[in-house]
C-alpha cells in the first residue's frame, strides 16, 4: 500500500497535539465593509429589495393611481367649468393641463415619503437591527433606501404620464424626459426627508400621524391645485418655503412650454415663482431640489449612525 504522506513536513509537536501531524497553512482573514465596492453592493442589495417589494405589491401599484385620478378627473374637471368662463380663450381642458404637473409632482410626494415607513416596519419586527449590523457603513444603507425609495416614486409617476393626452400635454419625448428627470430629483429629495422623519419612531402609527402634518402642507402650499400669481402675501410666503414648489413650478414651465393656449391663460397658468419680482430660473430652482436633497440624505446617514 502506498505511504500518504502529509502536505507539509511534520513538526514538534506541540502540546496536546500528536507527532507527525500535518500543519495547516494560515488562512487569511478579510473583514467586511470599509471598503467603496462592499458600499456599492450594499446599496445595490437595498435598492434591490425596495424594488422587488414594489413589483410584487401590485395592489399598491393600484391603489396609489387612484388618488391622482381623483384630482385629476373629478376635482380638474369641476374646477374647470368654473375656472374657464372668467379667462379668455380657455377651455376646461385648461385647468386640467395646469393641474397635470401638480399631480404628477402628488404621486412623487405621497409614494416616496410614505415609502419610508417601512424603515418603522423593519425597526418594529427586528428586521432593521440585522441590518444596522451588518458588515457596511451604514451611509450605504441609507443611500440603497433612498435610491430604492425614489426609483419606485419614478416609476409610479411615469405611470401618470400616460394620462398626459388626456389633459392635452403632447406626448412630447423631450417633454418627458425632462419630466422624469424632475421627478426624479423631487423623488430622491422626499424620499430622503421620509428617511431622516422614520429614522427615530418606532411606531406605524407614529409615523403616520407625523406624516400627515408633512405631506398635506407640502402639497397644499406647492401650488399643484392653484397658481402661484396674485396670492396674498401671506400664502405667497408660504409657497417660497415649501420644497416642492420649487419642482412643481419647473414641471409646469415645461409643460407649457409645449402646449399652445391663449397668452390670457398662459399668464394666469404658465406663471412661474418668484422673489420679490424676480422670476426664479429652473436652473437655481434644480439646484435648491438636489441641494435640499443632499442636505436631507446627509441628515439621515447622520441619524442612522446615531442608532442602536
Amino acid at each position: 500500500m502506498t505511504e500518504l504522506r502529509p502536505p507539509l513536513p511534520p513538526a514538534a509537536a506541540s502540546p496536546g497535539e500528536e507527532a507527525g501531524s500535518p500543519r495547516l497553512a494560515p488562512v487569511a482573514v478579510h473583514v467586511a465593509g470599509g471598503t467603496l465596492r462592499e458600499d456599492l453592493r450594499a446599496v445595490r442589495v437595498v435598492w434591490r429589495r425596495e424594488l422587488i417589494r414594489f413589483a410584487r405589491n401590485r395592489l399598491r401599484i393600484v391603489t396609489s393611481l387612484v388618488q391622482p385620478v381623483l384630482f385629476l378627473f373629478i376635482l380638474g374637471t369641476g374646477l374647470s367649468t368654473l375656472v374657464a368662463r372668467g379667462i379668455p380663450g380657455a377651455t376646461t381642458t385648461s385647468f386640467r393641463t395646469f393641474m397635470f404637473p401638480g399631480v404628477v409632482a402628488m404621486t412623487v410626494l405621497f409614494t416616496a415619503i410614505f415609502s419610508a415607513v417601512s424603515i418603522v416596519w423593519d425597526r418594529e419586527f427586528g428586521f432593521l437591527r440585522e441590518m444596522l449590523v451588518a458588515p457596511v457603513r451604514r451611509g450605504a444603507l441609507v443611500a440603497g433606501k433612498c435610491l430604492g425609495g425614489a426609483t419606485v416614486a419614478t416609476v409610479q409617476a411615469v405611470i401618470m404620464l400616460a394620462l398626459a393626452g388626456l389633459v392635452g400635454v403632447p406626448y412630447d419625448p423631450l417633454l418627458l424626459l425632462t419630466l422624469v428627470g424632475e421627478m426624479l430629483l423631487a423623488a430622491l429629495a422626499i424620499t430622503a426627508l421620509g428617511t431622516l422623519l422614520a429614522s427615530r419612531m418606532a411606531q406605524v402609527e407614529s409615523f403616520q400621524v407625523v406624516m400627515q402634518f408633512v405631506v398635506l402642507p407640502l402639497f397644499f402650499l406647492s401650488g399643484a391645485l392653484f397658481p402661484l400669481r396674485a396670492l396674498p402675501a401671506w400664502l405667497a410666503a408660504l409657497t417660497k418655503i415649501d420644497p416642492l414648489a420649487y419642482v412643481v413650478d419647473p414641471m409646469r414651465r415645461a409643460v407649457f412650454a409645449h402646449v399652445h393656449t391663449s397668452p390670457a391663460v398662459r399668464r394666469l397658468f404658465g406663471a412661474a415663482m418668484t422673489w420679490d419680482g424676480w422670476r426664479v430660473p429652473v436652473g437655481v430652482e434644480l439646484g435648491l431640489t438636489a441641494l435640499l436633497a443632499a442636505l436631507f440624505l446627509g441628515a439621515a446617514v447622520a441619524a442612522f449612525a446615531r442608532s442602536d
